[in-house]
């Protein structure tokens, strides 16, 4: 840390009856109240470096005390500046620079009243030491806190601030890599109270050479310095204690200042995307809720996070919801909204172009057309990488609904409605979507039929696998329709490739395992009577689950239309009679698999 001694005579003030004073063989003839501190000193030394003292001393009588209360810097800072009037030796470094330069003005120690008097020297020493060395600014910074409006009045402020944004910037300049250096720098500056910190990055940023990563990084470093702890599952932690000065502060008082805190920190997220984490935004948003944040902070963080929604994980997402007006654990809202920003920022094709164009190209000659293609090619994977955040953000959000379907609060139709926000294109299956439906009907068993199938509607059955097929052929909880429609695709799944469905209840594997062996009639009572217990009540439970023709068509019948412009010939005609009464359908599942049988 740089110094400055001034002066050459040492030091000879000395205390004594409750004063302080200096030795000397001249009597004294001033006597200076600072504070609680009583000086006795001597006129001409004084006076004619400083310019205050002149104009009270005039307004006094002899003998009078003259009163300096609230002096800035305190007693240290007034008798650093009454030894540099004696020409004692004083030391100037960092550490005092602040006070004493306060003080120095205050008492008015310019050039107006001394050439080469204390004021000028210590601008001097900061301009030409202090603001140079990257320590030696920074607590210098740090000292201004306490002397805020002299300082800012001074300009010591606003010199520190801009000498630190410009050793950051050359830092990074002469760096090869800034983004993979040791940002020492953001670690340092954290130390800062936040009205300081915001104006060293703000001029850090509007330089324009500081990377937008190095930024973030420097941010994510202050915030979780002095932010509330946000625990990975969700749930708050305890807030900090805030700044070192904060102690007899109420927890209300606290909650402001890192509220305030939070909200300035998102006004400086870069706006380049990626900048930051997905993961660090997200905890950001549980801090914002924790303590309140305003309503555009918080929509502002979520936009940011809809931009990478891709990057995040289930937990992250878990967003504890902690107003009064909502009685479930987790803010769907706010994830619904980072799922639209996620929809619209990228309006890219689902699928990829066609091979058979892809191969023609590679073909092409090496010259210009070499460049259209490269511009295809580039174009082409840019729209497979927007293609594969889709279904990564659909894997994200069907993991999140499992979740939040454990919720005994959980609105039904917030459910719906965030399951049908993910593009169709974006779920290779539903296998997902199946344990949402089921995790959510094991945990509001009370719901009824309606609302059962209501739930059911997000599911398309084609996008089962045979596991799910399985297991929602033997699920109670679901509606039986939706389990004679899965056992149905099952068996038209079946019948294109040539195969039987295996594994199914015992009751409905009975009727279609042993299609094959021999006489059907015979065959089919012999079956009846083993199992015409199960069968019986199964077909007697679809009889008695009436609903309307055309509830059943939208519900539960599959789209015929798009099915038999896509399907075989064999599965355009296994659609084409799809009985529109459910107890039909369980006899024309078992047809379906002893034609199959016999093709075998």
């Amino acid at each position: 840390m740089k110094f400055m001694k001034l002066g050459t005579r040492p030091d000879t003030f000395f205390t004594t009856e409750a004063a302080r004073s200096i030795s000397s063989d001249v009597t004294t003839d001033l006597k200076i109240q600072v504070d609680n501190s009583l000086y006795n000193l001597h006129k001409f030394p004084l006076l004619s470096k400083c310019l205050r003292l002149q104009a009270l001393w005039a307004e006094t009588t002899d003998g009078e005390i003259i009163q300096l209360s609230n002096f800035p810097g305190g007693i240290e800072a007034f008798e650093t500046c009454a030894k540099f009037c004696y020409g004692i030796t004083v030391t100037i470094s960092a550490l005092n620079i602040v006070p004493v330069r306060c003080a120095a003005a205050y008492l008015g120690m310019t050039d107006g009243a001394d050439r080469g008097n204390l004021v000028g020297k210590l601008d001097a020493f900061l301009s030409s030491c202090i603001l140079r060395r990257w320590k030696d600014t920074l607590v210098t910074l740090q000292q201004t806190r306490q002397y805020m409006a002299l300082c800012e009045e001074f300009g010591i402020t606003s010199r520190c601030i801009d000498a630190l944004a410009s050793m950051i910037i050359s830092h990074c300049c002469k760096t090869n890599n800034p983004t993979k250096s040791r940002n020492s720098w953001a670690e340092d500056i954290s130390e800062l109270g936040m009205d300081l910190y915001w104006r060293v990055m703000l001029a850090v940023k509007s330089g324009g050479v500081v990377p937008a990563r190095s930024v973030g990084k420097a941010l994510k470093v202050y915030a979780r310095k002095w932010l509330p702890n946000v625990a990975k599952n969700g749930k708050s932690g305890e807030i900090l204690e805030g700044d070192d000065d904060s102690g007899g502060e109420s927890v209300k008082e606290v909650t402001l200042k890192q509220r305030l805190l939070l909200e300035k920190i998102v006004t400086l997220l870069p706006a380049e995307k990626g900048s930051v984490s997905c993961g660090f935004l997200l905890r950001l948003l549980k801090a914002g809720n924790i303590l309140n944040a305003s309503a555009s902070c918080k929509m502002e963080l979520a936009r940011r996070v809809g931009l990478q929604l891709d990057e995040a994980t289930v937990t992250d997402l878990l967003i504890p919801s902690l107003t009064y007006d909502s009685e479930t654990v987790y803010d769907v809202d706010i994830v619904m909204n980072m799922l639209e920003e996620f929809m619209l920022q990228s309006q890219s094709p689902p699928t990829s172009p066609p091979r058979e164009r892809l191969v023609c190209e590679r073909r092409r000659s090496r010259s210009a057309e070499n460049v259209e293609f490269e511009l295809h090619e580039n174009g082409r994977r840019s729209s497979s990488a927007s293609h594969g955040s889709k279904i990564r953000v659909a894997k994200l959000i069907d993991g999140y609904l499992q979740e939040i379907a454990k919720d005994p609060n959980m609105p039904m139709d917030k459910l719906i409605a965030l399951a049908e926000a993910v593009p169709e294109f974006a779920r290779a299956d539903h296998d997902d979507l199946y344990r949402v439906v089921d995790i959510y009907l094991k945990t509001h068993s009370g719901l009824d039929k309606s609302a059962r199938k209501k739930l059911c509607r997000i599911l398309d059955c084609k996008k089962l696998s045979v596991e799910a097929c399985m297991h929602a052929a033997q699920n109670e909880m679901l509606p039986l329709r939706m389990v004679v429609q899965v056992l149905f695709f099952e068996q038209a799944r079946s019948a294109i490739t040539g195969s039987q469905v295996t594994n199914l209840p015992n009751g409905i594997n009975s009727l279609l395992a042993k299609s094959n062996s021999g006489d059907d009639e015979n065959d089919m009572s012999e079956l009846q009577r083993q199992e015409s217990k199960k069968s019986e009540t199964l077909r007697m439970r679809l009889e008695e689950d009436e609903i309307s023709d055309s509830e059943s068509d939208d519900v539960f019948m599959p789209r015929r239309g798009r099915l038999m412009r896509n399907g075989s010939s064999r599965f355009k005609a296994a659609f084409c009679v799809i009985p529109a009464k459910p107890k039909k359908m369980m006899n024309k599942i078992w047809t379906m698999n002893k034609s199959v049988t016999e093709r075998n």
